[in-house]
C-alpha cells in the first residue's frame, strides 16, 4: 500500500489533470468502437443465415435512373436482370440522355421481359430536382409496392441481392439500408484510405439504424415501400434541397422501429467507377454537404467521437513528452498502455467488419487513416460548398 501511495505521489497536479482527461477520452473511444462501430459485425454474426419460404417473398420493383450512361447500363444491367428471385421487375428511367442509352435499353428489353424503361419528358426542367423527378417517374411506373434502388454505375455482388432485401420486407420493415463497397484498381492513389473512409461512413449510419436511430441512407443500395413514399408526399420533404433524394430523404421519413439493414455478402452492391481520388471526392462530397440538413441527434453524436479522438492523440503525445521530461515512467507506461489498448481494439473491429464487407486490409496504416479521415472530410466539405 505504501509502495502504491509512493508511486501515485509522483504525479503533479498537471499530470493528474492530463491523466484524468486522457482516461475520459479513452473511455469515450472505447464506447464508440465497442458499441457503435462493432455493431454491424455483431448484428450479422448473431443473425447468421436465415431462410424464408419463397412464397413469403413480396414482388419487388428495382429502380435505376440513367443519364448518358450507356456503357454503365450495358455493363451492370445484366447483374440486376439475372437475379435469382421469383417475382421482380426492373425499371430504368432515361433522364434526357443523348448517348446510346435508348439503344442499349431497347436491346436489353428483347432479352429480358422483366425490364421496362421510361423517360423524363424532354420539356421537363429538372434543375436541382432532376434526379428526384426521374425517381418519381420510376416509382409511379412500378407495379409493386416494394422498391429497391441502386445506381447505374453499381452492380449487385451476388444473384441473391434482391432476396436479401425481400427477407427484411417480409419481417415488416418499411425502409432497408445496405452496404455499397468500392471496386478500386490496385494502383489507384490512396486506394486503402478510400476504402477505409467508405467503411467508416457506412458503419456510422448502419450502426445507428440497427439501434433504431436511422439518420441517412445511400441510393447505391437502398429500399423502401412505395406506400411510405406516397404517405410522405413523395420527395416534397427535400424538394428545396440540391440532391438529398437518398440520404436527407431517409433522414426525414425513416421510421425508427421499421428501418432494417442488410449486411450479408449477398446483399452488397459495388461501385465500379472509382479510378482516381478525384472521383471519390466527387461521390463523397455531396453527402458531406448534405449532412448539415440532417435532423436529429444520431448523426451529430459522431462529432464527440472525432473530438475525443484528436484530444486523445494530443494528450498521448503530451503525456509521453511530460513523462520523459519529468522522468515519470509510471505516467509514460499508463499513457502507452491506453494507446495500445485503443489501437488494438480499433484494429480488431476494423478487421472484422472489413472481412464482412470486403473493404480492404489494415495494419499500421490504420493510424494514418484514423487521423487523416476527419481532416479529409473537412476538405471535401469545403470543395462541395464551393461547387
Amino acid at each position: 500500500m505504501d509502495v502504491l501511495y509512493s508511486l501515485l505521489n509522483q504525479f503533479t497536479l498537471p499530470e493528474w489533470i492530463l491523466t484524468g482527461t486522457l482516461l475520459m477520452c479513452f473511455l469515450i473511444q472505447l464506447f464508440f468502437w465497442l458499441f457503435i462501430y462493432r455493431r454491424p459485425y455483431t448484428y450479422q454474426k448473431k443473425k447468421g443465415e436465415s431462410s424464408f419460404p419463397t412464397e413469403s417473398f413480396p414482388a419487388i420493383s428495382v429502380i435505376v435512373t440513367s443519364k448518358n450512361s450507356a456503357q454503365e447500363l450495358e455493363r451492370n444491367l445484366p447483374f440486376i436482370l439475372e437475379q435469382d428471385y421469383p417475382n421482380f421487375e426492373v425499371i430504368v428511367v432515361n433522364s434526357g440522355s443523348t448517348d446510346d442509352t435508348d439503344i442499349v435499353l431497347k436491346a436489353a428489353e428483347l432479352k429480358y421481359p422483366q425490364l421496362y424503361h421510361t423517360y423524363v419528358p424532354a420539356e421537363a426542367d429538372g434543375g436541382i430536382n432532376e434526379k428526384k423527378l426521374a425517381l418519381t417517374l420510376g416509382i409511379k411506373a412500378a407495379k409493386n409496392d416494394f422498391l429497391l434502388f441502386t445506381e447505374v454505375y453499381c452492380k449487385p455482388c451476388s444473384e441473391h441481392w434482391i432476396r436479401e432485401f425481400a427477407k427484411e420486407f417480409a419481417k415488416g420493415k418499411e425502409v432497408i439500408l445496405g452496404f455499397n463497397r468500392l471496386e478500386i484498381p490496385p494502383k489507384t492513389g490512396l486506394r486503402g484510405f478510400i476504402m477505409y473512409d467508405n467503411l467508416i461512413h457506412h458503419l456510422k449510419f448502419l450502426s445507428m439504424a440497427i439501434r433504431h436511430r436511422p439518420f441517412m441512407g445511400i441510393g447505391r443500395n437502398l429500399a423502401y415501400k412505395k406506400e411510405l413514399f406516397f404517405r410522405n408526399k413523395g420527395f416534397s420533404p427535400v424538394l428545396n434541397l440540391e440532391n438529398g433524394e437518398d440520404d436527407i430523404y431517409i433522414n426525414r421519413i425513416a421510421p425508427k422501429k421499421k428501418t432494417g439493414v442488410v449486411l450479408s455478402k449477398e446483399s452488397l452492391t459495388e461501385t465500379g467507377n472509382i479510378r482516381h481520388f478525384s472521383e471519390w471526392r466527387a461521390l463523397k462530397s455531396r453527402y458531406l454537404y448534405s449532412k448539415k440538413y440532417y435532423k436529429g441527434f444520431s448523426s451529430r453524436i459522431f462529432s464527440l467521437e472525432t473530438f475525443s479522438k484528436y484530444l486523445f492523440y494530443l494528450l498521448t503525445i503530451g503525456g509521453i513528452t511530460l513523462g520523459v521530461l519529468m522522468k515519470n515512467y509510471l505516467l509514460m507506461g499508463f499513457v502507452l498502455l491506453l494507446f495500445i489498448v485503443r489501437y488494438s481494439l480499433q484494429l480488431r473491429v476494423i478487421t472484422l467488419t472489413s472481412r464482412l464487407f470486403g473493404a480492404g486490409k489494415y495494419h499500421i496504416n490504420l493510424l494514418f487513416y484514423d487521423i487523416f479521415q476527419p481532416l479529409n472530410n473537412g476538405r471535401f466539405k469545403k470543395y462541395a460548398s464551393k461547387k
